[in-house]
């Protein structure tokens, strides 16, 4: 049995931190139930995913980023752009030749105003009974 060692992945990746953990999330993934890309011959996980880092099997970069998405707590997901709404036939506020209700527009200073000059109703003798 030839023994892998870290020469043999070395060129693979150059640091040989994140070879560490890139053969470690590959053995983690390896025992979690994901398929091998090469014979086991009695290895254990550590061992196989070495020897397909260093046969290049599996690629790198992509076990890099599938670590970095399995560390990660917030997930960001790219959600399509709103898209602007066309305009109907018809403008706002003015009314149409059918009869329909034509709208005003209010600002929201108009609004606050509005609910200024509203006063709460007066209690009775009757509510506080």
């Amino acid at each position: 049995m030839a023994r892998v060692t870290v020469e043999d992945c070395i060129d693979k990746v150059e640091n040989r931190f994140d070879l560490v953990l890139l053969a470690g999330h590959r053995a983690r993934l390896i025992s979690a139930g994901q398929q091998i890309t090469i014979d086991r011959d009695n290895d254990k996980n550590p061992v196989v995913a070495l020897r397909e880092i260093a046969e290049e099997t599996v690629s790198p970069g992509d076990l890099r980023e599938d670590l970095i998405h399995s560390l990660q707590k917030y997930v960001e997901v790219d959600e399509p752009e709103a898209e602007t709404v066309p305009a109907l036939a018809g403008t706002a506020g003015q009314a149409e030749d059918d009869g329909s209700i034509a709208f005003d527009r209010m600002t929201e200073e108009d609004l606050l105003r509005g609910l200024d000059g509203l006063v709460p109703p007066a209690e009775t003798d009757d509510d506080e009974g």
